[in-house]
Parts: structure tokens; sequence; C-alpha cells
């Protein structure tokens, strides 16, 4: 078996695993990669088929539809839809091995009968690539759904909220690369000194408008970067960094990381605290205190300290503590579907009990704060049902609360909340809420 066609086989097989067993592409994939015994440039050709398939499934079965007759086995349909993908979103792949390498996987998987289908398919598909089958119902939210691969009720509730424009926008945008954003550890090293450190080992990076101390890049592994191993930076998008500058975390604080695992909302506060204060930083999941425990001191970071925490249990000792309250709760996830693109496959159904877990952490964090104090709410996703409901719902029955408008240079929200959406931010979906308690 050639090196490509492997990667082929590891991409249907984590394809498949997805589709039968529900598991996450990345996991799946990095065990497909070790058992094909992959080098580095098959791995990437390997994640790049799986990604592109997880992003266009529904318009790949559209056009697959187009073109045959009869109920397709689900094996056969993933291998259509790798082959639809390599002739229509990998730019790279050659006609002749997107369509081959389709029918050899048809003969490798025991589905021998169907390489003929297969064959004749992804040869119409090839051969009409200038004048394509139109996704019918342009300008409804069925076509987007179709036409962008999303769910159809993402796309009507998106579509009546925010317009159809709006909507395509955002679902084009997650069927885009996204950029690794590095954080610079200015505890270390200032984030000129570590762009010229790049720059030196010919690494193009960009500089967003803010926030101050972030650097862009086109892809690539982060710890094969400059200076990390140096503690030189940290992997954090940067809606997520700007949300913890939204409350302005200052030396000497004290601040509850409540749901902080895998660490980053806990590293930009200690960084913009100048590692002066204290950070207690909370998961339900204590292995997971474990990384981040060694991401500080890879950091150097000393401010923080881990513990183990369901936030929504009371603990009387920590009651009306801290200065600073980080509620980054648990959530859908649909703000982050350009980096997790099966995260666009949830069920609504798996989804409705987390307003109420939402609401009911934030309540418990709430009495934390000490007077005077910020409560930051954040997800990663751009529902509202998630985000602003659950925030109104709270300040309803709390009014010894209030939300705090929040100014920055590119961002303006007098009613204290901001969405951050990936085609007009150029950032993850992600929403935060700065809440601050009155004093008494």
């Amino acid at each position: 078996m050639s090196a490509e066609t492997s990667a082929r086989q590891a991409a249907l097989e984590t394809l498949m695993r997805c589709r039968r067993d529900g598991a996450w592409s990345g996991a799946s994939l990095d065990s497909s990669i070790r058992r094909f015994n992959l080098d580095r440039r098959d791995a990437a050709f390997a994640s790049r088929l799986v990604l592109s398939v997880l992003e266009n499934a529904s318009y790949c079965d559209f056009l697959i539809g187009c073109y045959s007759r009869g109920k397709l086995e689900p094996q056969v349909r993933d291998i259509l839809r790798l082959g639809t993908a390599q002739l229509l979103f990998l730019d790279r792949v050659p006609t002749s091995a997107a369509v081959n390498e389709s029918v050899s996987l048809c003969r490798q998987n025991g589905r021998q009968r169907a390489a003929g289908l297969v064959n004749a398919v992804l040869r119409k598909i090839a051969d009409h690539r200038s004048d394509l089958p139109e996704v019918p119902g342009k300008g409804t939210a069925e076509y987007l759904s179709v036409r962008y691969s999303h769910p159809l009720w993402l796309a009507q509730e998106l579509v009546e909220r925010k317009g159809y424009d709006f909507t395509e926008a955002f679902f084009a945008a997650n069927n885009k690369p996204a950029p690794l954003n590095l954080q610079v550890n200015t505890l270390k090293v200032s984030a000129s000194d570590y762009a010229r450190a790049l720059a030196r080992t010919e690494i193009p990076y960009t500089v967003p408008e803010e926030p101050e101390g972030c650097l862009l890049l086109d892809g690539g592994i982060a710890q094969q970067l400059p200076g990390f191993e140096d503690g030189l930076f940290y992997v954090q998008d940067r809606a997520a960094r700007m949300a913890v500058e939204f409350v302005n975390p200052a030396p000497g604080l004290r601040v509850l990381d409540a749901c902080a695992c895998p660490g980053g909302k806990s590293f930009a506060a200690a960084v913009r605290m100048g590692n002066q204060g204290s950070i207690l930083a909370c998961d339900i999941h204590e292995k997971k205190l474990g990384l981040l425990q060694s991401g500080a001191e890879r950091l150097g970071i000393g401010i923080i300290e881990t513990r183990a925490m369901d936030a929504r249990v009371f603990d009387p000792e920590l009651e009306e503590n801290f200065d600073l309250v980080i509620a980054d709760v648990p959530c859908s996830g649909f703000g982050v579907i350009g980096k997790k693109p099966e995260i666009r496959y949830k069920a609504q159904k798996e989804i409705r009990a987390l307003p109420e877990i939402q609401l009911s952490i934030l309540e418990n964090l709430s009495r934390y704060v000490s007077p005077g104090g910020t409560l930051l709410y954040s997800t990663c996703t751009v529902l509202e049902q998630e985000n602003e409901a659950v925030v109104r719902a709270f300040l309803a029955g709390h009014p010894a609360f209030e939300t705090q408008a929040i100014e920055t240079r590119r961002v303006n929200a007098p009613s204290g909340m901001y969405t951050f959406w990936p085609h007009v931010d150029g950032t993850d979906g992600f929403f935060a809420a700065n809440i601050i308690k009155k004093k008494q």
C-alpha cells in the first residue's frame, strides 16, 4: 500500500468512526496516523481529507445524489465523500488520483461491487466541476444548510435572528482554515522581540489590532515553534484572550477561574496581572489540572493554585472571597465549528439542557464575588439561549449584580455583553458578559 493510499485509508477509517461511534475526529485521526505509521506529510494530507469531508458532508451528499440512484451503503458514501472532497476542495490532488484511489478504497475494504459506481459518480462530478448542479432554494435556510453543511435548525435560527447574508458569511467562515493564535508571554519576552524571533526563522505572521501581544500564524504545530519549551508563548484564540481583557485583571487581585482547563484564561489573567496576586484555577476533572499546572510552570507563572471543584456546588470557604470570578461555562461549542467541524452535527436535543446548567453555575459562582468585584461569564457558542438569555435570567434574579459596558479599541458594547463572530472579528465565535457586584 502506497503512502498516499495509507493516508486515504486512515482518513476513511477516521470518518467511519466519527459516523458510526460518534468519535471526535482529532483523537480518532491521531490513532489512525499511528496505526498506518504516516510521516508528517501524509499525516497532514489525511487530516486535510478528514476536515474537508466534515466541513462539506451535506454538500458532497447533494452532489453524489445528483449522479447516483438508490440507497448507498454507509461506507460507500464515506468513500464517495472522500473522493468528492478531493475533487472540489483539495486543488493539488489530480483528478485521476482522486478517482482511482477511491476505487481502490472500495476494493481494499470489501466493497468491490461498488467500485464501478464510485468510479462513475466521481468522474461525472469531475467532468462537471465548472457547471455543478445548484443547490435548490437559494435565499433560504435550507439552501445554507446544504451548501455549507450546517444543521438546518441552526440555519433557521440564525437567519431569523441575524439575517440571511450574515448567516451565510458565518457558515462560510466556519469552513475556512483557522489561524494559529499565539499569545506572547510578556512575563518573559516582549511581543516585538518574539516577533523578531519568528522572522529570523522565516515563519510568517500577522499582528491583529487587538489584543496586544497576539500573533497570528497560518497553521503550524505550537510545540515546534521557537520558544515553546522556554514558555515564550501560549496558544489561545483572540476572543478568549480579549474576554479576559474586558474585565481588566490588575496586579494584586484575587481571581477564581472556576472552569479553568485547559488554562488559557488563567494564563491570560496572570500575564495581565504581572504575576502578582493569586489565581485559584478549578475544574471538575481533576486529571486535567496537571496539564494546567505544567503549562503554568512552562510559562513561569507562580500565582496559580489548582483545585478540583464542581462549579455548581457551593463552597462556603470561597464566599465573597474574590475580586474577579471567571465563569467560562460548558456550552454547545457552536462558535468553534471552524476548529472542531463535527460539532455542527450535534443534535438539537443534546443542547437543550445547557442553559439550565449554565445558569446554575453562574448563580453559584456569583456567591464567591466580593462586593465591587467582577463576574465574567463566557461561552464558546453563538446561541442566544446560552448567552444573553442566561445573563438576563441571572440578572433578573440577582439585583445585587449589573452588567458594565465593554469598551476597547474596536469593541464597544454598552450592554456589557459582546458576541465575537468569525467573519466579523476574525476570531472564534465567542460570548462574554462583564457583570459587576454592586458595592454594599
